[in-house]
């Protein structure tokens, strides 16, 4: 049983999976990292590093990929879908049959299943047996993964309905430069990690039209608001927003020029084409996908998210950005709390 509790499968070679792996390898575990198909893993091995999605930083001693799930899941205590969240549940179908009891399941993926608009915990829960489900964990926060990978301090936070769950993942998590919180508010966490997304997107247009700091932080406080109005109408609890997956994530991502949100947003200020800008990157932007899924959810729970539908408009219907931006400045004046703190007005 202390060898299973030991062992890491990490599902998925994305920058966070492989940053994941290597940052756990490090601290001493036994890693595997699951690749997709022979040539890729065999690829990883031989060049030690995964130059496609994180060049620059070598696989510790020790860490290996494989294509063969029987070898990555065997002995695993834990598993972390590291996976975009469109191929969420795919990966979860490949992996459930070998999932028992005494595993940990972590998903650690920012978004919104679109056709569904469920959260990356439901999906999960959806394709493994009930009898598991307690020991469904996701991880949210201000994690850019080249900074972990460089060994920068970092925090974050392990949601589970579970206390005691939650508190096993964080123990297997935390390093030295990796310090881990735990929550009990699933939904919260999953939505601030998801939805702050969308407001990247758009922090980058801000920083793309030059609109300056004040512009910029009063965007992020009025995310931060939408953010909390839908996640409130969801179930979670507002004190969520104001911690790692909620405030802490929005800043992150809405700041640095790491963030794929926030450089698809300044691009399309530029004036590029969406799928010329999509086409040159390497990764994905989860802002996009869930702005579709985010705002499907919002009508279901009529929570109003004013940001998310000019970001929509720009995304899909070739709304000019200076346009989007003056048609949120010009509409109806309102509560500033309005639809979190149970003041009358519903808006944004």
């Amino acid at each position: 049983m202390r060898q299973r509790k030991s062992r890491v499968a990490v599902i998925g070679t994305t920058s966070w999976g492989t940053t994941l792996a290597i940052m756990l390898t490090r601290k001493g575990l036994a890693v595997s990292l699951w690749a997709r198909t022979e040539q890729e893993a065999e690829k990883l091995n031989r060049q030690k590093q995964n130059a496609v999605r994180l060049p620059g930083f070598s696989f510790p001693e020790g860490l290996q990929a494989t294509a063969s799930l029987d070898e990555a899941l065997d002995k695993a205590g834990l598993v972390i879908f590291a996976v975009p969240s469109q191929h969420m549940r795919h990966n979860v179908k490949l992996v459930r049959e070998y999932v028992d009891s005494s595993m940990l399941i972590l998903g650690v993926a920012k978004g919104l299943e679109v056709e569904s608009v469920k959260r990356m915990s439901q999906v999960v829960s959806e394709e493994i047996p009930p009898r598991f489900h307690p020991n469904i964990c996701v991880l949210s926060g201000p994690n850019l993964s080249r900074e972990i990978a460089c060994g920068l301090p970092a925090v974050t936070v392990v949601a589970a309905c579970d206390a005691a769950v939650a508190a096993k993942v964080q123990k297997i998590m935390a390093t030295p430069l990796f310090r881990v919180y735990t929550n009990t508010d699933v939904v919260g966490v999953e939505l601030g990690g998801a939805l702050k997304n969308i407001i990247a997107l758009a922090a980058g247009m801000v920083d793309g039209l030059e609109y300056g700091n004040n512009t910029k932080a009063g965007l992020i406080t009025r995310g931060l608001a939408e953010i909390t109005r839908l996640g409130v109408a969801a179930g979670a609890n507002p004190l969520t927003f104001a911690g790692l997956a909620g405030l802490g994530d929005l800043v992150a991502t809405c700041s640095s020029s790491l963030s794929r949100n926030r450089f698809v947003g300044q691009e399309l200020a530029k004036g590029r084409d969406l799928k010329e800008i999509l086409s040159s990157m390497m990764g994905m932007a989860e802002g996009i996908t869930t702005t579709v899924a985010a705002l499907k959810l919002a009508e279901e729970l009529d929570a109003e998210m004013p940001i998310a539908e000019q970001v929509f408009r720009v995304l899909f219907k070739g709304l000019d950005v200076r346009r989007a931006v003056s048609e949120l400045m010009l509409r109806e004046l309102k509560h500033e709390l309005a639809g979190i703190s149970g003041t009358q007005d519903s808006g944004g």
